[in-house]
């Protein structure tokens, strides 16, 4: 007999998790979403978003839509300061792909291949109710959640505020830099800017996304009151802090390319426990609703799509037998090393970069091989941990590792 399984939410993390669990048969999953797939395709975007190798290896593991028309990311180019040093190349690609597009369309195949939606948003008391209906629910609601009271872990939790307000938007009349990929423009003291091709279902665009520190220079989108205001915002920091950029903008077709392709949002990352318990029965969460994290490193969707695999694998463990704690805690072991390199290369971002790590960044205009490896940061995050708190000999840092 199969397991039913309540997915809550239906972003990344739901969706990789619903693809996982019908590849093994084993599973009746139901989701519960407050939007339709086409609410969903014709609302606002959710985010920024970049699939690195790990993410597009799952996608393809597990049978997801593919995305022949996606331009694929073959570099990461470094600005400090307005000047280009590098583009340092991945060593395998990466692609941005609207979330509006990419949940819509995963949404309408797996309607098709039996999954079922409730078009719902869920409560702390539907989920008492849900719990007694399934063998299982699982809290995939992202940064509007967690619904269930998951604890949490005050060790990789340590902010009480955000340090960045995130800008981005959707833009049409911006050449592409080459070699074609993401650009981390860097303002010390200020923020950064990250631009990064993608694909809509109105084509190609380039996302520009603003990482402003609060009441510094970057700061200045507090008066946006519609999609006018926003591009003209975006066009005066090109020309006052990225003339990289302004360069390459066609004033005359500079625009987004939708009247909702712009977001604004501020986020205090937290990590939570991703176990508890409700009414006597197990509740699980997996992606934003438990590890929800600033965007400056593009790891969300990557993070999200780790976490349901290893979710996926100890619930795969104890198909036969009863799911308990050790099912859980045995994700949680699984994930938390993951999810600390992810979440303290980030905060580390945010803060005054380390002088080895400056260092290491003007190096890489001149070392092919250290360019190579701060690009391949973004494809594993765990490779950025080490270079920010193992190899430069750092002294004792707020992840309590050294």
């Amino acid at each position: 007999m199969k397991k039913r399984i309540a997915i809550l939410g239906c972003g990344t993390t739901g969706i990789h998790l619903t693809y996982e669990l019908l590849s093994e048969r084993r599973y009746d999953v139901t989701i519960f979403t407050p939007q339709s797939s086409e609410e969903v395709r014709s609302g606002r975007i959710r985010s920024t978003q970049v699939h690195f190798s790990s993410t597009i290896a799952r996608e393809h593991r597990y049978h997801m839509p593919e995305w022949p028309n996606a331009q694929e990311l073959h570099a990461v180019h470094v600005s400090v300061g307005g000047h280009t040093l590098f583009a340092g190349p991945l060593d395998k690609p990466a692609y941005s792909v609207d979330q509006r597009l990419y949940f819509s369309k995963c949404m309408h195949h797996l309607e098709r291949q039996g999954v079922r939606f409730v078009y719902d948003k869920v409560s702390f008391d539907d989920l008492s109710r849900l719990v007694e209906q399934f063998d299982l629910v699982v809290d995939c609601t992202g940064r509007a959640g967690p619904v269930a009271p998951f604890p949490l872990d005050s060790s990789l939790s340590p902010l009480s505020s955000p340090l960045r307000k995130c800008n981005v938007g959707y833009f049409l009349g911006v050449k592409t830099a080459e070699p074609i990929g993401i650009i981390a423009h860097i303002i010390p003291g200020e923020g950064e800017l990250f631009e990064i091709p993608a694909l809509t279902e109105r084509g190609p665009v380039t996302i520009l996304f603003v990482e402003a520190i609060p009441g510094r220079k970057l700061d200045v989108f507090d008066k946006t009151q519609n999609a006018h205001d926003f591009c003209s915002i975006i066009l005066n920091l090109t020309e006052s802090f990225f003339p990289e950029i302004r360069e390459r903008i066609n004033v005359s077709q500079f625009r987004l390319c939708d009247e909702l392709a712009y977001l604004r949002v501020a986020i205090r990352p937290k990590v939570h426990t991703p176990y508890c318990t409700v009414n006597g029965k197990w509740v699980v969460g997996c992606g934003d609703s438990v590890v929800l994290n600033d965007p400056i490193t593009g790891q969300g969707d990557n993070t999200c799509s780790y976490m349901t695999e290893a979710l996926f694998f100890a619930l795969m463990e104890d198909i036969d037998s009863t799911w308990d704690e050790s099912t859980f805690q045995r994700y949680w072991d699984t994930t938390k090393p993951y999810v600390r390199h992810v979440v303290g290369w980030s905060h580390a971002m945010m803060q005054p970069l380390p002088k080895p790590i400056l260092d290491m960044i003007m190096k890489g205009s001149e070392n092919p091989a250290v360019a190579r490896r701060i690009a391949n940061w973004f494809r594993i995050p765990s490779s950025a941990y080490n270079d920010f708190f193992h190899e430069n000999d750092m002294h004792q840092n707020t992840w309590g590792e050294k």
